[in-house]
């Protein structure tokens, strides 16, 4: 029995070496297909190379063009994979700089070209003299109205003025009882006056508010139409004479293309051309008839605000005059002077 148990352990120990050492000489092998040091990985794990395949995968680009990790959202430096999505914008922005760039030099050639007098332009006679007199009618709105701002400004400051005045009369008028009715009469006509420019400020400022809503609502809209239609104005004869000159020169195999899509934008463009030039016949159109209802409304408000304040002004101006020639005509009760009471000198 002990001797078995004795041979048993001696054989379970035979094992136990043989076992360490075969984990040993796999550790060996390891280290030899892996010089960094890096052991191989096992079942059941992913490598380091395959995290960084699939690492590699899931980035995403922010607004400013940065790579950044979709988990962590941390830009990243290293290699990354560009889609086919990505690609495709990456192209649709360069087409479209092109494009941008091309029309932006065709154009700025043709503006120089008509300020130095060199180059052609279309003009639509009737239509550039009723955007120069909505420019004209611009200006000259923009003065009354600043005019009229000016004026509910100073008649602001005068009416406090004259309500301040009243209340420093009627205050002389109870310390002083002699003058109490002089200064009475004083008092409210201050106070009158100051009541009524209190109510032309009001009719002043609501003239100027829909004043400034016809020009900076109304009036600029059509100015942006005026605006868009310059642009496709130049647009068109930048191209137009683009083509002209395609035109005048030799047709060949390698002109031929260049003529055709020159021909094709210049078609896009007049169609453009002409389309903003109705657009903008239409706006001025509306802004004419909507101008005159606007200003005949407010004109016919501003003059009755300053008739009325004036006739307002008057009749009581006219009341407090009868009032006071009846209270000083009136004979006086005053005890006579210490002059007259002492006498002439002995």
């Amino acid at each position: 029995m002990n001797c078995s148990l004795g041979n048993h352990n001696c054989s379970f120990g035979e094992s136990e070496l043989e076992g360490s050492r075969m984990m040993t000489a796999e550790g060996e092998e390891e280290q030899k297909g892996d010089p960094v040091g890096n052991s191989l990985p096992r079942e059941g794990e992913k490598s380091g190379t395959q995290e960084e395949g699939l690492h590699m995968h899931s980035v995403v680009e922010n607004n400013t063009g940065t790579v950044l990790d979709q988990g962590s959202q941390r830009p990243i430096t290293g290699p990354f994979v560009v889609t086919g999505n990505q690609k495709s914008s990456a192209i649709e922005k360069l087409e479209r700089v092109r494009k941008w760039s091309i029309t932006t030099y065709k154009c700025t050639k043709q503006v120089l070209s008509e300020k130095m007098g060199r180059g052609s332009r279309t003009v639509d006679p009737e239509l550039e003299a009723r955007v120069d007199i909505l420019r004209d009618d611009r200006h000259r709105y923009e003065q009354v109205t600043r005019l009229a701002q000016t004026l509910a400004t100073q008649l602001a400051e005068v009416s406090q003025t004259q309500r301040t005045l009243g209340d420093v009369f009627a205050e002389l008028s109870v310390k002083t009882p002699p003058l109490h009715v002089e200064f009475g009469m004083n008092s409210d006509t201050q106070r009158c006056l100051s009541k009524n420019g209190e109510t032309l400020i009001l009719a002043i400022n609501s003239f100027t508010s829909d004043m400034n809503t016809l020009l900076n609502k109304t009036i600029d809209d059509t100015m942006v139409t005026v605006k868009s239609y310059e642009t496709a104005r130049i647009e068109y004869d930048a191209f137009r004479c683009d083509l002209e000159e395609l035109n005048l020169g030799p047709r060949d195999a390698a002109t031929l293309p260049k003529l055709e899509l020159a021909q094709i934008t210049f078609q896009d463009h007049r169609e453009k051309y002409e389309k903003s030039r109705d657009d903008l016949s239409v706006k001025l159109k509306l802004l004419e008839e909507n101008k005159v209802k606007v200003l005949h409304h407010q004109l016919v408000l501003f003059h009755e605000a300053v008739v009325s304040y004036n006739t307002l002004n008057h009749q009581h101006l006219e009341l407090s005059q009868q009032q006071a020639d009846s209270k000083l005509s009136m004979p006086s009760t005053e005890a006579p002077s210490w002059l007259e009471e002492s006498g002439p000198p002995s």
